[in-house]
C-alpha cells in the first residue's frame, strides 16, 4: 500500500511474544536472509522484506561518513525501487527502532508482521503495524 495514510504514532504497534511466528516457512526464510545480510559483513542490523507479491529483499545495516541506513532502511528502499506496493511481512536481526516501524507502516501499511530475532535467529519480539 504505497502512500497509505499513516495514522498515530510510535506507540501504536503491539509488542508480542514469539507467538509461533516462524512456525510458517517463508517468515522462518526471512530470518535466514537477514542472519546472512547481517553475518556477511558484522553489520549491527540485517534485516529481510517480504513485498505484496511474495518477492525478498535483504540488506544489512551500512555506516559510512557519508552515508548512514539501518537494515530494515535498505531492504524497504530496495523493495520500493523494484516496484513493490506492499509488505506482508519483515524480519529484522538486531532492534529495531521506533522509526523503522514508522517506515514500514508508511510503505506496507497496517497489520504488517514485524519480527524482531537475536543474532541466533531466536524471536525477540514481533509486532504489527
Amino acid at each position: 500500500m504505497l502512500g497509505a495514510s499513516v495514522t498515530g504514532g510510535e506507540g501504536d504497534a503491539e509488542l508480542h511474544d514469539d507467538g509461533g511466528v516462524l512456525d510458517d516457512a517463508e517468515n522462518a526464510k526471512l530470518v535466514t536472509l537477514a542472519r546472512g545480510a547481517r553475518g556477511r559483513i558484522g553489520a549491527i542490523q540485517g534485516a529481510a522484506l517480504r513485498d505484496d507479491m511474495g518477492r525478498t529483499y535483504s540488506g544489512a545495516s551500512v555506516e559510512t561518513p557519508s552515508l548512514q541506513l539501518t537494515g530494515v532502511e535498505l531492504a524497504v528502499a530496495q523493495a520500493v525501487a523494484a516496484g513493490a506496493r506492499g509488505v506482508e511481512a519483515v524480519v529484522a536481526v538486531g532492534s529495531i527502532a521506533p522509526r523503522e516501524l514508522e517506515l514500514v507502516r508508511e510503505f506496507g501499511g497496517r497489520g504488517v508482521l514485524v519480527i524482531e530475532c537475536r543474532p541466533d535467529g531466536s524471536v525477540n519480539a514481533w509486532h504489527r503495524t
